[in-house]
């Protein structure tokens, strides 16, 4: 695919759990992603952006997953004959058992999709294990050692999770079980027919990694046919109770959580505008990694780069430096009502500080630089052909946008963000290698800021007044958005001016596409509906309706004049 940036493209960013088909399984997986490629080629776009699409654990957040390398079991098509060994019958019979019209009504019902795909994928691996023909076997058997340097050790993990009541915390699990080593021993030690059971277990879910590679493989050929990219997402950090940071602790630092410093200017959450945004991922030990050259990076890199054509990284800055908190994320309600001095009574003098350093003096701001380009350097080299994008919004110190740039990383463009010495930034002015967009999954539609911004007297809707009116400067209004219509004046003219900025690729949220107003995650939080949140139609009914009909006849000639198909 050309993919350079000479070449202007647009995009969409959907989370794939959010989609809708007519016959899903209660949640947005490969199926539905092919009707959604199908249909924006149609439009005029030329990319998807979707979230990380690791294995989740019990928060169900894809910046939070149980493996860095493993897919989703969620996100897999599963349906009579796919994967091949799943028999119409036995689907048919399976899905019998289960109530699939309140499965699909309204948000994602994580524990009962889990448990029906799973119950789907299990009994495909039944008659896999009896009936497969020898190709296939080694084919599957040529999967596993080729993937083996992460798989193994994933599968295993998965093994353990299922012996300790599907927890992923395995600093809770049993001492035998506690770390890889010991857990490899205990496994020796224990009968025979039990070894079996938990040899079984690991070659079920080595199997279910096996299909979820070959159906992602597919969706990635069939975009290519489509002429439309796939972004991906690798989330800087990982999370502390998974498979790598169970079988590879000596490469991080399991006594600190990384995060991001106080936002005064956050609004949904008291303690990301007081200490910050405590994620609880552990903090890598680089020079642990030079060892052996960086081995997990570059496996992760490549796991990556095997499905998608574009990736995005999450928190590109930690490279450079990364706040930090001496407490896990279960303590934060303790330490909200704290000032400073009892915090640091609380923990022994360990203050939330950057590692490795701060940015106060010049060689700390070099020597940051240094490293987190070496770092990411590494990165490209694994990447290849592939094409890299860094999340670089925040707090960002004055260096890292010009080092991304100098390595060919495109950074991001937030228009209402966009500001300097009081003056919107006109989009002609933005570097090409640049991502431009209103919104990532993380922050509120367009639809919902304006509503926010007319409907409340409180300081959300200050902030969403203010907001808005930066995205009118940006599109060119001199009236006071008052006196305009949201679909009539400000949408169409707040997307022409994102897709004629000169940024390489403009990003619209799914959301943003279709004027909607819900969310999809509030950071910082944990609310109920963080993930869950699904589109309200499935994308054959949103292609029948002549009211998107009509928006997307909009949205295609804007494309056209702007120079973006």
């Amino acid at each position: 695919m050309n993919l350079s940036p000479e070449n202007k493209i647009a995009g969409v960013l959907v989370p794939l759990f959010a989609l809708r088909r007519e016959d899903d399984l209660g949640i947005g997986d490969l199926g539905a992603l092919r009707e959604f490629i199908d249909w924006i080629a149609e439009i005029g776009f030329k990319l998807v952006q979707l979230l990380p699409i690791n294995e989740t654990g019990g928060d169900n957040s894809p910046y939070n997953a149980i493996s860095a390398m493993a897919i989703e079991p969620t996100t897999l098509h599963l349906a009579p004959n796919l994967p091949e060994d799943l028999t119409p019958e036995d689907f048919n019979n399976l899905l019998a058992r289960v109530d699939i019209a309140s499965l699909r009504r309204g948000a994602v019902k994580y524990r009962n999709v889990k448990k029906l795909k799973r119950t789907l994928l299990e009994k495909s691996f039944a008659n896999f294990s009896v009936h497969a023909g020898e190709k296939r076997r080694l084919e599957f058997q040529k999967f596993c050692e080729e993937e083996n340097a992460w798989l193994r050790d994933y599968a295993f993990f998965r093994a353990l999770m299922e012996e300790n009541h599907d927890s992923a915390a395995w600093n809770r699990w049993p001492a035998q079980h506690q770390s890889i080593e010991r857990a490899r021993s205990w496994m020796r030690k224990v009968p025979p027919s039990r070894q079996a059971v938990l040899t079984g277990r690991q070659e079920f879910f080595s199997y279910v990694q096996w299909v979820a590679h070959q159906q992602w493989r597919a969706i990635k050929s069939h975009a290519e046919e489509r002429g439309v990219a796939l972004m991906g997402d690798i989330p800087f950090g990982v999370s502390y109770y998974s498979a790598d940071v169970f079988a590879r602790p000596d490469e991080f630092m399991l006594d600190w959580c990384g995060g991001a410093p106080p936002e005064p200017h956050f609004k949904d959450d008291a303690f990301t505008q007081k200490w910050g945004q405590n994620w609880g991922i552990p903090l890598y030990r680089w020079e642990k990694m030079r060892t052996n050259n960086f081995a997990w990076w570059r496996q992760r890199v490549r796991s990556i780069r095997n499905v998608f054509h574009v990736f995005r990284i999450d928190h590109v800055q930690g490279f450079y430096r990364i706040y930090a908190f001496p407490w896990r994320p279960g303590k934060n309600k303790k330490f909200l009502p704290l000032d400073l001095h009892q915090m640091l009574e609380r923990t022994e003098g360990r203050a939330p500080h950057f590692v490795p350093r701060d940015d106060e003096t010049f060689e700390n701001r070099e020597a940051n630089k240094h490293e987190g380009g070496e770092y990411l350097r590494v990165v490209l080299d694994e990447a290849g052909a592939t094409r890299v994008v860094g999340e670089d919004l925040g707090v960002v110190p004055d260096y890292v946008r010009p080092n991304l740039r100098s390595l060919g990383i495109a950074g991001f463009k937030i228009p209402q963000w966009e500001v300097h010495g009081g003056t919107v930034i006109a989009g002609h002015k933005y570097e090409r290698i640049s991502v431009a967009t209103y919104a990532t999954h993380d922050h509120k539609p367009l639809r919902a800021l304006w509503e926010e911004a007319f409907e409340y007297t409180t300081a959300t809707s200050e902030q969403s007044r203010f907001d808005l009116l930066k995205i009118a400067v940006f599109a060119g209004f001199d009236v006071r958005i008052d006196q305009i219509d949201f679909d009539k004046n400000f949408y169409p003219a707040i997307l022409e001016a994102l897709f004629k900025s000169e940024s390489w690729i403009a990003v619209v949220m799914i959301t943003d596409l279709l004027a909607r107003k819900y969310r999809f995650n509030v950071p910082g939080t944990k609310a109920n509906l963080n993930w869950t949140r699904r589109m309200q139609r499935s994308i054959a009914e949103l292609r029948s309706s002549r009211k998107e009909q009509k928006r997307m006849r909009l949205i295609h000639e804007l494309l056209k004049r702007t120079g973006r198909v």
